[in-house]
């Protein structure tokens, strides 16, 4: 009787010991294998465009600073945001047009004016280059049927948190 529970024991441990790396594995087999592409979050249009506009006001208050290494930042951001916007979503439902034209018809020559300003330092060429991208925020929102939804020149610090003026 002693050896049949022994040999029970054993058999219950190898066969548990077979099953739970099983358990642990993703459709192929593998261990982990689809859970990443599961677990992947794709940020939605809406909280995309929410970090745009957080990088354009920004953006605004550092040129008006002269703050010209945080403008900098800040236009690199919003490209690579609006990269993302047309990674993530390059087409949206029914709309009439698709992010993925716009963005780069509309977008790509007012941000390339603005970093281009930044990087003089030039504070002229820096405001009529910011309302040029603030007007083409507005003319794509328009063309997919957002237009309920404009963009302007910030006229307050929403960031009472945050130096826009360069260190010292």
């Amino acid at each position: 009787m002693r050896d049949l529970r022994r040999s029970i024991m054993i058999l219950t441990a190898v066969t548990v010991s077979a099953l739970v790396p099983a358990g642990c594995t993703g459709p192929s087999g593998a261990p982990g294998a689809g859970q990443a592409a599961e677990a992947a979050y794709v940020p939605g249009l809406g909280e995309l465009m929410s970090l745009q506009q957080m990088r354009h006001t920004k953006l605004w208050f550092a040129g008006q600073a002269g703050n010209w290494e945080l403008a900098a930042y800040e236009v690199d951001e919003l490209g690579e945001g609006f990269d993302d916007v047309v990674s993530f979503h390059p087409t949206l439902g029914n709309r009439p047009v698709a992010p993925r034209d716009m963005v780069p018809e509309l977008v790509t020559a007012p941000l390339d004016s603005l970093g281009a300003a930044v990087e003089r330092g030039d504070s002229e060429a820096f405001g009529v280059a910011y309302e040029a991208l603030t007007l083409a925020c507005n003319n794509c929102h328009q063309a997919m049927d957002f237009g309920f939804n404009q963009v302007q020149t910030p006229r307050s610090n929403p960031y009472a948190d945050q130096v826009f003026a360069r260190a010292q």
